[in-house]
């Protein structure tokens, strides 16, 4: 991978395109504002290979006017009315949180959620998780960034919707306090394929000098194998019990046995990117003994007789003087008759042509 190796420490875990990706099953407002569902989900997306959790965390009257509109794809899975009530609908308390966060504790998952507002972002703070996810909502909700940065915890940055300039007027209330990685991202749900600009991962990493990540809105696993195979080191992917609910994201969120199909084949992706350097590994090298080609010459040849390249061709196998070398063998003379098709040896010659 020809990326820079660009690394920040989340909890223990070191996050970087060389390190093994930090999958989040994004959760959200899944549970439907059951708290039962929450910790249902907390041990199925453990389960499921996730190396954390992440939900929302909000008070509807900090967030939301009473009049506010709908977004067209809230609006095809949950009818038309008031965004304020769709969501009021899917609030958890901040006394929830802390049990969920109990709950991820105990089994070993990282707990993760996103604050929407100041009272929630202090409470988020409060309850010292391994970072801060940021939504690409309040990407240029300048106040709450500056808040995020007094914190001093590591900030994951979606960054749907924005423009380079937008993502780097961000970057500047987080720099010099915190660090953070930055995530691709199309604010659709489910977002098309054919939209998710991949490439700008690598754009991302020269850009910031940070780790980079995607967080993935498309139906299925391709978007995220590609981006693995670019530097992804986070991935965020919305996660369900059963994608047919009637929730506003769960048909654009993955069940629990594709997301663990995607874990289990981004692990073996992983198995296969190695460190970037070009040379040969072990299980090549009894192939390259016999599918290489050693020199040998062309034509029966006299003592004496000063080689061209014309008396030398290359045929395997590879177990004599490499095709490499001819160069340096024209102009030699032989110290002995030699025989055509048999390999070249050094012991052949007698040294240059006067």
């Amino acid at each position: 991978m020809s990326q820079p190796d660009h690394a920040i420490a989340i909890g223990r875990r070191s996050l970087s395109d060389r390190d093994p990706c930090f999958i989040i099953a994004e959760i959200g407002v899944n549970h439907d504002g059951d708290l039962e569902i929450a910790h249902k989900m907390i041990d199925a997306a453990k389960a499921s290979g996730a190396d954390a959790v992440k939900f929302q965390t909000f008070k509807t009257e900090a967030n939301i006017l009473r009049d506010a509109p709908k977004a067209d794809y809230q609006k095809r899975q949950t009818g038309d009315g008031s965004q304020f009530d769709m969501v009021r609908r899917l609030e958890l308390q901040f006394a929830d949180f802390v049990e969920l966060k109990r709950h991820c504790d105990a089994i070993g998952i990282e707990f993760l959620t996103t604050a929407f507002d100041p009272e929630a972002l202090d409470f988020v703070v409060s309850l010292s998780p391994a970072c801060l996810k940021w939504p690409s909502g309040e990407i240029n909700n300048l106040a709450l960034l500056r808040q995020a940065a007094r914190s001093r915890l590591p900030v994951l940055v979606s960054t749907g919707m924005a423009s380079l300039g937008e993502v780097d007027r961000a970057l500047d209330e987080l720099r010099g306090s915190c660090d953070f990685a930055v995530m691709q991202c199309v604010s659709d749900y489910p977002a098309r394929l054919e939209d998710q600009n991949l490439r700008v991962l690598r754009t991302f990493a020269a850009a910031f000098h940070c780790p980079v990540g995607l967080s993935d809105h498309t139906l299925g696993q391709t978007a995220a194998i590609a981006a693995r195979a670019l530097g992804m080191a986070v991935l965020e992917k919305h996660f369900t019990l059963d994608a047919a609910m009637p929730g506003p994201d769960h048909a654009a969120s993955m069940e629990p046995h594709d997301f663990r199909t995607m874990v289990d084949t981004l692990r073996a992706l992983e198995t296969g990117l190695g460190d970037g350097i070009k040379r040969p590994v072990e299980a090549e090298l009894s192939t390259r003994a016999v599918a290489r080609k050693s020199l040998v010459y062309a034509r029966d040849l006299a003592e004496g007789h000063l080689l061209t390249a014309d008396d030398l061709c290359a045929k395997r196998p590879g177990t004599g003087l490499p095709a490499d070398l001819i160069d340096q063998l024209c102009g030699q003379t032989l110290a002995r008759a030699v025989s055509a098709d048999t390999q070249v040896r050094l012991s052949d010659m007698g040294g240059e042509a006067a």
